[in-house]
């Protein structure tokens, strides 16, 4: 089968290694690595025929990774964090690859080899820092937000590198040779800009309008790959084109859609070129050198740990970003296994230093959720050691908080519930740390404190002890509970009203002591059934009745005992219940000009008329000598059928 049964091997073995990587929560590249390295050449057993080929296929997964880089590139993303991303990133690139000159130096390797070195060392890992981030529930905080932003900008400066690093091997030819790419891929980037703009999203409209997915799939994969090869032919990077081909598409409307389809075939193609980096890595080597790998692992994380975390204080974050960043993105990332190929293709570095590259990438890579998992404890014993640091407010009052709510919680139901009490002039203050959501609260002009509210600082800085009541609007009841067990420390008096997912975890936190706990689906299926119960003409007050009695017991199930399985059995004989009910005079009314008597209202329908409203007058328990006029609002007392005769009397 030749190439195929090589593919088939490949994603097999692959499957293997992710399953283990998942199970072992790490990334599940470095499962594709592991696998590439059991498949590979330089182990027994079940061994891929021909490597080269498996390594031109996965030229395509680089093409499109940096595609769906390129589709996801938005200069939005970094406008939180633009100083510290746009400014920083390239310093600590810098740095970084100085550092490498020297170590590289130290070591005795030309000085060729030592900034390769410091260039790939440079880059840190995209995909582990988000797979860590998620996995521990931080994306959306200002530390992510940092390391997200430092990223992108690390991503984007691969393409500068991989056009320069090559011409290094000779500098009297390669200074005229990076000018005239440097001209090329201005000219490229100026077509692409100017007339790719235009093109491409034209022609995705023209494919969009037949509505077949799968053409829209191929025109999408055309794009990347045809122009990433028009680069190729142009003398410029395959991968850089297909970069520019998602940058321009990704201001498109096509731009989401693009992304969410190219990333299944990215991934596949991906995997080729993960496995395919694993193959290349020399068990043997890695064993010889072990010393001299840990030692470098051990000097190149601290440096750039030491440096992410100076450059996060001198941009002004403070608390624990600076520790998050440091211990988040202190690795060596994947896309030094591409600058890597393409030192190792051009011969601009050797096969040892490339195995040496890979073994600091993946121990570095393994190493990282571990590392991440020590920035909460490493920022308690740092609160402990250090003055306290401010918390980040906005829009508190100057002259304080007192008689206030506090909202635990920014998020959708936080800034509804801010909302109403703004409305209402009522003072308040909302507690987030996610810092997308704080920064939506601040340009909403919400007070807002961005910290965690079960901790101690934070509930200080919230006036705690002068607030009204407490609302938790998280989700999670280990959340919950713990800022009730704070909240209580200081004011066991305190009314708390929070939100629950279900009875079960409602229960768990009445007996924590909360005053209330709201369950958001049975408050949907209270209102679903109230307006059920309003077309049913079943009055008000006794549908109010119900609704308030099913919240007293905790939401239980209505149709168990007790007194809201009772009211409910009431109901079929509530209907001829009192109520009052508004209702318009219309010009074609035959009540019109008619006085009450005439009409004989209360002879014909055995309704009562106890209002009317005339031109913006009230007018209560007007006499039978009123004349109906057009525009009346008139107040009816009787039962469902008197309420009834008096619409059809009035031609209503």
């Amino acid at each position: 089968m030749g190439v195929a049964a090589d593919i088939v091997i490949i994603v097999v073995a692959a499957l293997v290694g992710a399953l283990i990587a998942q199970r072992l929560r790490q990334p599940l590249i470095l499962g594709y690595i592991a696998a590439g390295i059991v498949v590979g050449p330089n182990t027994g057993g079940i061994t891929v025929g021909d490597i080269h080929e498996i390594e031109l296929l996965a030229e395509i997964g680089v093409a499109l990774l940096l595609f769906a880089l390129g589709l996801e590139f938005s200069l939005s993303e970094l406008k939180p964090v633009r100083r510290i991303a746009l400014f920083g990133t390239p310093v600590q690139i810098l740095l970084t690859i100085v550092f490498g000159f020297f170590l590289g130096t130290y070591l005795g390797w030309p000085w060729t080899a030592a900034v390769w070195l410091g260039a790939l060392i440079s880059l840190s890992s995209t995909m582990v820092t988000l797979k860590t981030l998620m996995s521990r529930g931080l994306v959306g905080t200002l530390s992510s937000k940092v390391m997200i932003g430092m990223l992108i900008v690390q991503d984007i400066a691969v393409i500068p590198m991989m056009i320069i690093l090559p011409q290094l091997s000779s500098p009297e030819t390669g200074l005229p040779l990076l000018a005239l790419a440097a001209g090329k891929s201005a000219i490229f980037l100026l077509l692409m800009l100017y007339i790719g703009r235009k093109l491409l999203p034209w022609l995705l409209a023209h494919v969009a309008q037949w509505n077949s997915r799968e053409l829209f799939i191929l025109s999408i994969t055309a794009i990347g790959l045809g122009v990433g090869y028009a680069t190729y032919l142009f003398g410029l990077s395959f991968a850089f084109g297909a970069f520019v081909a998602g940058m321009v598409l990704s201001e498109s409307d096509y731009g989401h859609q693009a992304l969410s389809d190219i990333i299944p075939l990215r991934d596949i193609f991906g995997l080729l070129f993960f496995t395919s980096v694993g193959m290349l890595l020399d068990l043997s080597f890695l064993v010889e050198n072990l010393g001299k790998i840990f030692f470098l692992v051990a000097a190149i994380g601290l440096f750039k740990g030491a440096l992410f975390f100076a450059l996060a204080v001198f941009f002004g974050y403070s608390n624990i970003v600076p520790l998050a960043v440091g211990f988040g993105l202190f690795q060596i990332g994947e896309f030094a296994f591409v600058l890597a190929r393409v030192g190792l293709e051009t011969k601009a570095i050797d096969q040892d230093m490339y195995s040496m590259v890979l073994a600091l990438s993946v121990i570095s890579m393994v190493l990282t959720p571990f590392a991440s998992a020590l920035v909460p404890t490493l920022y308690k014993v740092k609160k402990r050691l250090f003055q306290h640091e401010p918390l980040q407010t906005e829009n508190i009052p100057h002259d304080g908080l007192t008689d206030h709510v506090v909202i635990a919680g920014g998020g959708r139901v936080g800034q509804h519930i801010a909302q109403v009490l703004t409305k209402l002039n009522l003072p308040f203050v909302i507690i987030e740390m996610n810092y997308q959501r704080m920064m939506e609260c601040k340009d909403a002009s919400y007070p807002v404190i961005y910290g965690d509210m079960s901790q101690p600082t934070v509930i200080t800085a919230s006036e705690l002890q002068a607030a009204r009541v407490l609302l938790i609007t998280a989700p999670s009841v280990v959340t919950s509970q713990a800022i009730v067990q704070q909240a209580h420390l200081l004011r066991p008096d305190l009314h708390i009203i929070v939100r629950a997912n279900g009875a079960d975890q409602a229960q768990t936190l009445y007996e924590s002591g909360i005053y209330m706990a709201v369950l958001p689906e049975m408050e949907a299926g209270l209102e679903i059934a109230r307006q059920a119960l309003l077309h049913l003409e079943i009055p008000v007050a006794v549908i109010q009745q119900y609704t308030d009695a099913v919240r007293q017991q905790l939401y239980a199930p209505i149709y168990q005992t007790g007194n809201g399985h009772q009211l409910l059995a009431k109901l079929d004989n509530i209907k001829n219940m009192l109520e009052i009910s508004w209702f318009t005079i219309m010009p074609e009314s035959t009540l019109v000009c008619k006085s009450i008597k005439d009409a004989a209202v209360r002879t014909k329908t055995g309704a009562s008329i106890v209002g009317i409203i005339h031109e913006k007058k009230f007018i209560s328990n007007p006499q039978i000598d009123y004349s109906f006029q057009e525009g009346d609002l008139v107040a009816v007392v009787g039962n469902q059928d008197e309420r009834n005769a008096f619409k059809k009397l009035a031609g209503i």
